[in-house]
């Protein structure tokens, strides 16, 4: 880790437009509340912003005094981020997929004297990442990568594909990894128990999509990639001429050279891809070491993620009570090239009872509730979920993220948000939960983004907090 001061304020204080600051607050407290200078701070919201003007962008963080009224923006500058990741209302992590020596994750806290958003000291080179979650004082990353030269194939030297485990610790301000050589994608783990190659069972190695804390486990969703080089080129045969993990049938899947691009690329003797789409699993760790599991498997549902290139979405969410797990599937293996490695199943919900971590007779089919297809989900409490969804069946080549849906398990109901803008063009990557609802940035073709409360008993959507003069909005979130 390096130290770093290169924290920018941007010249000018918050400024508020009173013709349009509203005299009711969308949020739930007015008070502000948090931990700031004099045990509470003016400004506890933060609104993370991009500003683009004469071929540049500039990345804010704005602090507001409440989700209403209307806002410019002004405050920390910072080199944007791939996901914000707001850690028990005290910390803010820019959090940066970092390969090729690009992307540095930074963090922010409150002054305790000032009471004022300030950028901390150290910075991080976290190594690429897939997926994240918290738990406890971590916020973890994982993705799936080589492992030891040590445990090479001894006649194809083709090395075992493993899980990397990044931990940001947010109180004690260190990154530690499972990991050792290098900074970005070249890091090799040397710890055995990491192999994910053969990891339910069928040859295939996984990533995993989401994090989920519950007690001292972690639910997370394990996704099979199909046969790694490793995994593909092992045979039954001393002539290696019947493959031990290559479906019959499939054999014309396994790679004769290397192409592709970026997270489409590919590698000459391996089979990209499940040939196993009609399968959800999911790996209950004992901790968040990720080395003890129970894996669980249903045929009711393909697997649990959704995707954006390399970025696998969260879709298994607890409740509050801790009495379930809901897992999501959007049916993205839909989306596959070769017939044989689509899925069969619809888009679905099915439900795991944490008593038994097993899943139980819960199922609900979201095709029959919508055409359109789902990237991501976040849980709003009780029973309610909000989806951001396209605007058409996810195997539209033409699909765009321009929707919001209200999901409610007990009722398996499905409900559009109403009173959206009819231009929007996309939604900020982290949405707030007060209070019961949720509260969403939206972007739009014309006029600036906004802040946007939804109700979800009603699906309906409200303009909050309007930020003039920025160009989108990525990220909401409160600061004490």
């Amino acid at each position: 880790m390096m130290k770093i001061s290169k924290i920018q304020l941007i010249a000018g204080a918050m400024a508020f437009a009173a013709a349009g600051v509203t005299t009711t607050s969308c949020s739930d407290d007015e008070s502000g509340g948090g931990g700031g200078g004099g045990g509470g701070t003016a400004n506890p919201y933060v609104i993370a912003a991009t500003i683009s003007g004469s071929g540049t962008q500039t990345n804010l963080l704005t602090s507001a005094p409440a989700l209403s009224g209307e806002i410019t923006p002004a405050g920390l500058y910072n080199e944007g981020a791939t996901y914000w990741v707001f850690h028990t209302n005290k910390y803010l992590y820019a959090l940066n997929y970092h390969q090729g020596e690009a992307g540095t994750t930074y963090s922010y806290v409150r002054d305790a004297a000032t009471g004022n958003l300030r950028q901390r000291d150290n910075e991080y080179f976290v190594a690429r990442f897939t997926t994240y979650g918290t738990y406890d004082n971590y916020i973890m990353t994982t993705s799936s990568g080589e492992g030891s030269a040590d445990w090479a194939d001894p006649v194809t030297g083709y090395r075992p594909m493993t899980l990397k485990i990044n931990y940001l610790d947010v109180v004690a301000e260190t990154l530690s990894t499972n990991t050792s050589g290098g900074t970005g994608a070249d890091a090799v783990v040397t710890d055995r128990d990491y192999i994910c190659e053969n990891f339910l069972g069928n040859g295939e190695y996984v990533t995993l999509s989401g994090l989920e804390q519950l007690g001292r486990k972690v639910y997370s969703a394990a996704v099979p990639m199909g046969l790694s080089q490793y995994g593909c080129q092992q045979f039954t045969d001393e002539e290696r001429t019947q493959y031990r993990w290559v479906r019959p049938g499939f054999e014309d899947l396994v790679k004769t050279e290397s192409g592709g691009q970026g997270s489409g690329s590919y590698d000459k003797d391996e089979l990209q891809w499940t040939q196993w789409p009609d399968e959800c699993w999911v790996a209950v760790f004992a901790d968040h070491t990720l080395k003890e599991k129970k894996l669980i498997k249903t045929n009711r549902i393909s697997y649990a993620a959704g995707r954006n290139k390399s970025q696998y979405y969260q879709m298994i969410w607890a409740t509050d009570d801790g009495r379930y797990v809901y897992v999501i599937s959007p049916s993205y293996a839909k989306t596959m090239a070769d017939a044989r490695q689509q899925t069969t199943l619809p888009a679905g919900v099915v439900r795991i009872d944490t008593q038994t971590d097993e899943f139980d007779n819960y199922y609900c089919n979201l095709e029959e509730l919508s055409a359109n297809g789902i990237q991501r989900s976040w849980y709003i409490g009780g029973d309610k979920f909000l989806f951001m969804m396209y605007d058409a069946p996810i195997t539209s080549s033409a699909k765009k993220v321009s929707r919001l849906a209200v999901f409610s398990a007990e009722a398996k109901t499905l409900t559009e948000v109403g009173g959206l803008p009819a231009d929007v063009t996309g939604f900020g990557s982290t949405p707030y939960f007060e209070g019961g609802f949720a509260y969403v940035s939206v972007n739009t073709a014309s006029g600036s983004p906004a802040v946007w409360k939804i109700n979800p008993a009603t699906a309906a959507a409200e303009k909050c907090l309007t930020v003039n003069g920025a160009t989108t909005l990525t990220a909401i979130g409160r600061i004490h």
